[in-house]
């Protein structure tokens, strides 16, 4: 029965934080978390940083005058140093906006997802794995909150108190099906892309229905969600809450099909509230009818998103040919087709595909053992495409 660390301590000054640097640059395996206010606040902060041991759990309060998470940025860019992270992506971009640069990464959620489990969330694996029930009812609380109600701190230092132990075993189960390459491959490459999170709303995309609509009407809709996204990033900032909270996705794309011409019309729309309404439904009728009149008048051209057309069909049936020949891989080995070739690289095939074992032996977080059992067929198949008329 493996024995977990006790308590937590809390890391609320910078002597406090520089003692637990100190501690934590012994150690070769560490459990890393962090926790954001993204649920309460425009811009979200990076209100704690939870790192543990086999031994220690430490709650360092980032929040609090002196307390640098940076100090961890030597110990964290360590690659002889294995972090265990559990979904480790968003984290990572808030660590990179810190000036922290992970390596060594493990993800027990990737891992587990190309182990094919049926439950990937922390909860059930530790569940699972170790008989260790972690609630969850405070995943979208408000972390900014000072003091931290006791519950919550528990709450934190759980989320690392067990991932140690839980990682070696996902580890361990890696290694008995014969995936760990690929997963240390795919954990080096998400440490690699993660940059500082993206300006908020910078990946948005309207969610418009893909029929019904003729190009007329769907070059308005788009119009007018992207003026309404650009007018709740406003909105939202100036209230410092969430953009989604101002206005969801959902109502964005009911606005911008429905088009309401009045404030009845409009709280009609999914996911419209009342306050909303109130506060901003004279200005949101108010696009609308502007963007309408332009669409009448034939001024509003089609953007980026008319692109279809223009479409590379090689590149789809590369794609659709990469599709089937990792599932047929993965039949064959008992893993998942991810395992064999994940999004990202299949991606990356299907758009530059490489004329040589040579080439293909450069593509980054392939691997020499996805070379030495795909390699030749990727290459073969990849050179079936059709020849552009």
């Amino acid at each position: 029965m493996p024995n977990y660390p006790q308590g937590a301590v809390d890391v609320v000054d910078a002597s406090g934080a520089q003692e637990a640097a100190r501690m934590l640059a012994a150690v070769g395996e560490l459990a890393v978390d962090l926790e954001a206010d993204s649920m309460h606040a425009f811009r979200a902060r990076l209100c704690f940083l939870q790192v543990a041991t086999e031994s220690e759990v430490f709650l360092f309060d980032t929040l609090a005058p002196g307390v640098d998470a940076s100090l961890l940025a030597p110990m964290m860019a360590d690659p002889e140093r294995t972090k265990f992270f559990h979904a480790a992506q968003g984290d990572l971009q808030f660590l990179a906006e810190a000036g922290i640069r992970v390596r060594g990464l493990f993800d027990t959620h990737r891992a587990a997802t190309l182990l094919g489990w049926p439950k990937v969330g922390l909860a059930d694996i530790a569940r699972e794995r170790l008989g260790v029930e972690l609630p969850k009812e405070h995943q979208q609380s408000d972390f900014s909150l000072r003091p931290l109600p006791p519950e919550m701190r528990e709450y934190i230092a759980n989320d690392v108190r067990y991932l140690c132990e839980l990682g070696r075993q996902v580890r361990e189960a890696c290694q008995a099906a014969d995936i760990l390459e690929e997963v240390r491959l795919d954990c080096d490459r998400m440490c690699e892309e993660a940059v500082a999170r993206p300006d908020v709303g910078a990946d948005f995309k309207p969610k418009l229905p893909r029929s019904g609509l003729s190009p007329v009407q769907l070059t308005l809709a788009h119009a007018v969600a992207h003026a309404l996204h650009a007018k709740r990033l406003e909105w939202a900032e100036k209230a410092n809450v969430p953009m989604g909270r101002m206005l969801s996705n959902m109502a964005i794309g009911d606005i911008a099909v429905k088009l309401p011409a009045n404030p009845k019309e409009l709280a009609r729309a999914a996911g419209v509230r009342g306050g909303f309404i109130r506060e901003h439904g004279e200005e949101t009728l108010t696009i609308v009818r502007e963007l309408l009149e332009q669409s009448r008048k034939g001024e509003l051209k089609p953007g980026r998103e008319a692109k279809d057309g223009n479409r590379d069909v090689n590149r789809r049936k590369r794609e659709d040919a990469l599709k089937a020949f990792r599932a047929e891989k993965a039949t064959a080995r008992k893993v998942t087709p991810s395992v064999v070739l994940p999004n990202p690289l299949l991606e990356a095939l299907a758009t530059q595909p490489p004329r040589s074992v040579e080439e293909l032996s450069q593509l980054p977080w392939f691997g020499e053992k996805r070379l030495r059992l795909y390699g030749a067929d990727l290459v073969a198949l990849l050179a079936q495409e059709p020849k552009a008329s």
